[in-house]
């Protein structure tokens, strides 16, 4: 369960190849994609700087990627998150889910984004014409997160 925290930017197909490279159990890969938006909050936003905590980042990301292992049969993830000044277009993300059938590679990608967004230690701060701000959490966040803790048990497995 490769995790990487860098800087440069990753390529999509390249990674996706990477990750399934000879795995003839894979049936389903599913990814997603973030991107830097020119808009938030009714601001034009002309620059995103990612920090992060190092060290303790992994340990989160590796804790998340940890309890989709449990709660689905899935064959790998990738995390890549990037760090330090993007600009808008720019990818930030990319998580990547392989397993043997695409519901659990579509529920595990979708958990580990939402644990992601909420848990992990990065900080946003965006550049706008009215000045740098800190981007808070958003209660949209919190509430797709908590659906995963109200998920029930089928067949002796989280779903």
């Amino acid at each position: 369960m490769p995790i990487r925290i860098q800087t440069e930017d990753f390529d999509l197909t390249s990674e996706v190849a990477g990750l399934r490279a000879g795995d003839p159990k894979i049936g389903a890969i599913v990814t997603f994609v973030g991107t830097v938006r020119d808009m938030n909050e009714g601001s034009g936003v002309s620059e995103m700087e990612l920090e992060h905590y190092p060290g303790m980042t992994e340990k989160a990301l590796e804790e998340i990627l940890g309890r989709a292992r449990i709660r689905w049969q899935i064959l790998d993830v990738l995390v890549i998150h990037r760090i330090g000044p993007l600009k808008p277009l720019d990818q930030i993300v990319l998580v990547a889910v392989t397993s043997a059938h695409r519901g659990e590679a579509f529920a595990a990608c979708e958990f580990v984004m939402d644990y992601l967004k909420t848990q992990a230690p990065f900080w946003k701060k965006e550049h706008t014409a009215q000045g740098a701000r800190w981007v808070d959490a958003r209660t949209a966040d919190d509430q797709a997160l908590a659906k995963w803790d109200a998920a029930p048990e089928q067949n002796g497995r989280l779903k």
